[in-house]
């Protein structure tokens, strides 16, 4: 017998009710996170060569300019250094790091609920599952024990959907952010070698 999504959200019992707004959430901040990183993602070695070849060919104003039309954290923080350079060369590195701290903050915004919601699904899998084998075994002592095994193995195999569903909801998101939260531990070493870099390139200004 083959049974359709949707018969199969229904004979789950409740519980797949939370469930279904888990996968939702978790569709909703994955796909947004990625446009996120996808719009402000900006090689790293293309940017460095163009900073240098602007900086070199049109100085501070060209190269501000220049920052404003990039699409990438560690151009805000070379618009930040080069806003200050009035001031000391310590001073503009510490506001520099400042804004890197400030931008890893935005990339990892609302982040974490892909976290949460990957242990948040199984539990709630596990808890419509006990909650569908408490109703199975009613059910037998309701008969006075006088069921069939075929009887007693649709009660169990329809509360293991919720832990089915849980995990399918659960795998996907803890991977998209293990995948998320390494690209952006890549982007903060690229911000700190990007700080020392402007130290060398602009410290002298």
């Amino acid at each position: 017998m083959v049974f359709d999504l949707y018969e199969l959200f229904q004979r789950g019992g409740p519980v797949m009710w939370p469930l279904l707004g888990c996968s939702v959430l978790a569709v909703a901040v994955a796909v947004e996170r990625m446009i996120v990183f996808w719009w402000q993602h900006y090689p790293y070695q293309r940017l460095t060569a163009e900073f240098q070849s602007v900086l070199k060919d049109g100085g501070g104003d060209q190269l501000r300019t220049w920052l404003s039309r990039v699409h990438s954290p560690l151009a805000r923080i070379a618009d930040v250094y080069l806003q200050h350079e009035s001031l000391p060369v310590m001073q503009r590195q510490e506001l520099a790091a400042r804004e890197a701290s400030y931008r890893l903050t935005l990339l990892e915004k609302r982040l974490h609920w892909l976290s949460v919601i990957g242990s948040l699904a199984p539990m709630l899998g596990l808890l419509g599952t006990v909650w569908g084998l408490v109703e199975a075994f009613h059910q037998i002592e309701v008969l006075g024990g006088q069921i069939q095994p075929g009887d007693l193995a649709a009660g169990i195999w329809k509360a293991l959907l919720t832990t089915v569903f849980g995990l399918v909801v659960a795998l996907p998101s803890l991977a998209v952010y293990h995948f998320l939260e390494q690209h952006v531990g890549a982007i903060q070493l690229q911000m700190q070698w990007w700080i020392t870099s402007l130290q060398h390139w602009l410290g002298s200004e």
